[in-house]
């Protein structure tokens, strides 16, 4: 987006179409390897600036983002005071979960998730994830500073 000043919304991501296979290869082959060992840090800080370039109204959006970008299925699993846990699911993440040939992981999201409670809800905050292989789900706790 060099050079555009407009934001992302859903309607136009709703037009694009979708190639997991294409989006896999650039996310965990040529992006870490093109970054190097500085990839999750900068993955999630570029997940940061993906959800301040992104038209968020209100917080349901935040789970149409996720779905529109691929990212699989999220929920509001609890929210207190200083915390919100969400759940990430799907047939996707199931996928990229359970494949031996990629080392997955959510920093993209995490920081997304993080910069996205920022925007809705006024609240600074960092965003962990923690990948449960069993049950092939990613839990994101945010925490509210």
């Amino acid at each position: 987006m060099r050079g555009n000043t407009s934001k992302i919304n859903l309607e136009q991501l709703q037009s694009l179409v979708h190639t997991g296979a294409g989006y896999d290869v650039l996310r965990y082959y040529i992006l870490p390897d093109l970054l190097g060992k500085e990839a999750p840090f900068l993955l999630y800080y570029m997940g940061k600036n993906l959800a301040r370039n992104s038209n968020m109204e209100k917080p349901e959006d935040i789970t149409e983002y996720f779905q529109q970008f691929g990212w699989g299925t999220l929920s509001v699993v609890q929210e207190k005071k200083k915390e919100t846990l969400f759940e990430l699911s799907g047939h996707v993440l199931e996928k990229r979960i359970q494949n031996p040939l990629l080392e997955v992981d959510f920093k993209m999201e995490a920081g997304f998730l993080a910069e996205a409670m920022n925007m809705l809800k006024d609240v600074n905050g960092e965003g962990f994830e923690e990948v449960d292989k069993k049950k092939n789900l990613v839990i994101f706790k945010v925490i509210h500073t």
